[in-house]
């Protein structure tokens, strides 16, 4: 008699006993190059392998100059020239150590590294938080608005992070434990911020809020918010300044060389039957990571990659198939494909002025900050905030409501108001960055401009939370 409802049996251990078969090998390497640290990963082959990997670093606040990438067949083999945030090569053992475990996939050796990863990163609150997800116009003021009312609601946040991009907005917003454990009000603060949007919005406008909880197997943060911001489709309009002389509008004569736009297009490999992506942009940290991220989660694989900078210019190059093994056949998939990228990519661009403010906990803090933003005529482009105890610490990138530098009189009244410490980063362009840092309980009003450095420590802290919180998130069924 014949079956029709045969399938194959697949072992849901096959991938952990691979693992423990073939464990990954990663060589932490500072010999071979004068400038970098070499990461050296081989590995078994398995899905999203590329992202995880790229995950461990940049969350590290680490900086990917260079890396090669083959994955094609049954293993995975990649090398990443990183240094730290200074330029400096990784030579803290604590750090190294870190690098080793993280990068293995075995949970076991993960949960030996306790201590190690007390060394490296600050420890965090309970990850035990609800989170709002939201997508929205970027309409002036409506952050503020939606803080105020959580604010009146007595909601406390545990962190925070916006993207802004092409009229589009993403926001998650991390609930106090409170909230979190009773459960009850929830809903109802759900259908409050529905409400503040839905006034916000003409009809048919796009706007949504999700309520998540903790739950296993969750979504790293800032890939989060950049599903988010794809399934609102913030690609659409995205100008793709393409490398082709007649098509390129960087300026006359066609395309310059020192053009910084961003830049993707998509040609293909007949012989070995891949797609080949070609980008070019900006170099910035974190690069490699929102790019590995858009085409995993518009389901291609990457087989082989080559990623370099020269004089703040990133080149990337994949060598991708659809999950199912065909290419991108049609010129609506190049184009929805390239698209999606450079807006990957644009979305974390360095834009407006950057606010780092570190200050007391306090309910309705997100609110004091987006009010006084608001009312010294400036809007966020984005920002992250943590809470540690009883001190936050924020980081926000905003610009004037007009294309008019923000004065320096407006600087002061956001100091002022806030509270804490917040120190400025000038960004205009085709100006070198300046640096200012001012506590509002002190008197002293010098002004005087101080060379900025990285700041790991905040980065780290900063990141660090928001991911403890967003590990593990599953929707609320309504």
């Amino acid at each position: 008699m014949e079956c029709n409802n045969y399938k194959p049996y697949f072992d849901p251990d096959y991938d952990s006993l691979m693992e423990r078969i073939h464990p990954p090998i990663v060589v932490i390497d500072n010999e071979a190059d004068d400038e970098c640290t070499l990461v050296k990963v081989d590995s078994a082959n398995k899905d999203g392998i590329l992202l995880e990997m790229v995950q461990v670093l940049t969350d590290l606040d680490l900086v990917i100059s260079k890396s090669y990438i083959c994955s094609d067949g049954g293993w995975f083999m990649d090398v990443f020239h990183v240094t730290d945030q200074l330029g400096n090569k990784i030579t803290d053992q604590g750090l190294i150590a870190y690098i080793q475990q993280a990068l293995c996939a075995n949970k076991r050796v993960q949960r030996l590294s306790t201590q190690t990863v007390r060394e490296v990163r600050p420890r965090h609150v309970s990850t035990e938080h609800a989170a709002l997800e939201l997508t929205m116009s970027d309409n002036p003021g409506l952050l503020s608005e939606i803080s105020a009312a959580l604010s009146d609601l007595g909601s406390q946040l545990a962190a925070a992070a916006i993207w802004t991009h092409n009229g589009r907005a993403a926001c998650l917003l991390y609930l106090d434990d409170r909230l979190t454990d009773t459960g009850d009000d929830l809903p109802y603060l759900r259908k409050q911020v529905e409400k503040v949007l839905d006034a916000h919005h003409k009809t048919g406008d796009r706007w949504s809020v999700r309520l998540t909880y903790p739950s296993a197997g969750g979504t790293h943060t800032e890939r989060r918010l950049h599903q988010l911001m794809a399934a609102d489709r913030d690609y659409e309009g995205v100008d793709n300044c393409v490398p082709r002389e007649e098509k390129c509008g960087c300026g006359v004569g066609g395309h310059k060389k020192s053009c910084g736009a961003t830049y993707a297009y998509i040609e293909t490999c007949m012989e070995k039957e891949y797609s080949v992506v070609n980008i070019r942009s900006r170099d910035r940290p974190k690069l490699l990571f929102d790019t590995v991220c858009t085409l995993t989660d518009m389901q291609y694989v990457v087989f082989h990659a080559a990623i370099s900078s020269k004089c703040s210019i990133a080149f990337q190059e994949y060598y991708i198939r659809q999950k199912d093994g065909h290419t991108l056949e049609t010129e609506a998939e190049r184009d929805r494909v390239t698209r999606c990228i450079v807006a990957a990519i644009e979305r974390r661009a360095c834009r407006g002025l950057k606010l780092e403010m570190s200050t007391r906990n306090r309910i309705g803090l997100l609110s004091d900050i987006t009010r006084v933003l608001r009312e010294n005529s400036l809007s966020i482009l984005r920002a992250e905030m943590g809470t540690y105890g009883e001190k936050a610490i924020g980081t926000f990138y905003v610009k004037g409501m007009s294309e008019a530098e923000v004065s320096s009189k407006t600087i002061e009244s956001v100091r002022k108001d806030i509270g804490g410490t917040v120190t400025v980063t000038h960004k205009a362009t085709g100006l070198s960055s300046q640096t200012s840092s001012m506590a509002s309980s002190r008197t002293s009003s010098s002004g005087s401009m101080v060379e900025e450095r990285p700041k790991f420590a905040i980065g780290s802290m900063l990141w660090a939370q928001l991911e403890r919180l967003s590990s593990n998130f599953k929707p609320i069924r309504s």
